[in-house]
């Protein structure tokens, strides 16, 4: 058996083991809060510890094996995460509108393919370094990678998180270096998607929920029911909460899916305004330290797979915050180390594995 290089524990990252422990520390005590019936811990809590310890384990395995040789692994992921959403068409039952789960409910491959697509952009952005991206051909093939598995997760009708995949693949554009006239026809053509998939891809229910984004008293009772609950569990947080387990809203069930989408309402009914500010500021500095950690990689592949993860974390946060808040629709965004969700949770705990990976070998070669 090999030695362990003491380096990599030398340089164990202990501020990134830190947020993150305090994130899932936090969560796990606001699940519990969002699913307390009285009787102990709930199935969910339950369900979610058995997810954190699978994807604990999963983690230190990536941290384990040099990043560097996940560059020659991530064709092969690329390919097998394909190969599961297309299994997910053909196999998965429909629910709830949509066709997202494998294996009787207890895999979303949607969540991990987000990450197979992190490891397929970050190898084809170190193999074209961004100064070298001058043409149309390194658009089409970075569109290509990303089209995939976006457009796979769309005929599933998981417009939320196919939402959610485009803007993380969105975040290596920065990366790109095409004329900005071409720009103009980006634009023309991601105007065209946005109507086409608005008039023959969306129900009337999604329709309905873009809507109430810009007037939510449209339909109090139906589409506009949980934003208008949502907004009124975080508002009656106040400045310091009304007490851990102890909000109306959360402990009355007024708040559908509490545990899942809307978590972050509980988190603000309990805790309040004081207590939000808490958790975000915890969130933003996990996407700082993030940043930190691919600007001192020591090669273009880590740098590229540490934004990856970053993006992992950062779109979902924004994107569920903002829905708990009504400034977006109801689209199904987990708050990523938060909500309920064994899929979500394992993949995120492989990336973060990932991201130790990266500061951990910082100085190792």
């Amino acid at each position: 058996m090999p030695a362990i290089d003491r380096r990599l524990v030398q340089n164990f990252d202990w501020v990134l083991f830190a947020l993150v422990v305090v994130l899932l520390a936090c969560g796990l005590v606001n699940l519990f809060s969002a699913t307390h019936t009285g009787e102990g811990l709930s199935q969910e809590v339950r369900r979610q510890l058995a997810a954190l310890g699978l994807g604990g384990g999963g983690a230190v395995l990536m941290m384990a094996i040099d990043y560097r040789h996940f560059e020659r692994l991530a064709l092969p992921a690329f390919a097998v995460a394909l190969g599961l959403l297309v299994a997910t068409l053909v196999f998965a039952p429909v629910t709830r509108g949509s066709q997202s789960w494998l294996f009787g409910g207890r895999v979303q491959p949607a969540e991990f393919a987000k990450l197979a697509l992190v490891l397929a952009l970050a190898r084809f952005f170190h193999r074209n370094p961004p100064g070298e991206h001058q043409a149309w051909r390194d658009f089409l093939t970075f569109a290509l990678i990303a089209a995939l598995p976006v457009g796979l997760i769309v005929l599933q009708r998981d417009l939320g998180v196919a939402l959610l995949t485009l803007f993380v693949a969105s975040t290596f554009c920065v990366f790109l270096r095409i004329p900005w006239k071409a720009w103009a026809v980006i634009a023309l053509g991601a105007v065209t998607a946005l109507v086409t998939i608005w008039l023959f891809v969306l129900a009337p229910y999604q329709k309905s929920r873009i809507l109430d984004v810009v007037d939510p008293g449209r339909d109090p009772l139906s589409s506009g029911y949980q934003v208008i609950q949502s907004r009124i569990a975080v508002g009656s947080g106040g400045l310091l909460g009304a007490g851990y387990m102890d909000g109306s809203q959360t402990q009355l069930r007024f708040l559908p899916t509490q545990h899942t989408d809307f978590v972050f309402s509980v988190l603000a009914e309990e805790w309040g305004f004081a207590g939000s500010c808490v958790a975000l500021l915890l969130y933003l500095s996990l996407v700082l330290w993030g940043l930190v950690i691919a600007r001192n990689s020591k090669d273009g592949f880590g740098g590229m797979l540490a934004v990856g993860v970053v993006a992992l974390l950062f779109w979902p946060a924004v994107l569920n915050i903002a829905m708990v808040l009504g400034l977006a629709p109801v689209i199904g965004v987990p708050l990523p180390l938060f909500s309920y969700g064994g899929s979500s949770l394992v993949s995120t705990l492989l990336g973060l594995g990932l991201l130790m990976n990266v500061s951990m070998r910082r100085y190792v070669f």
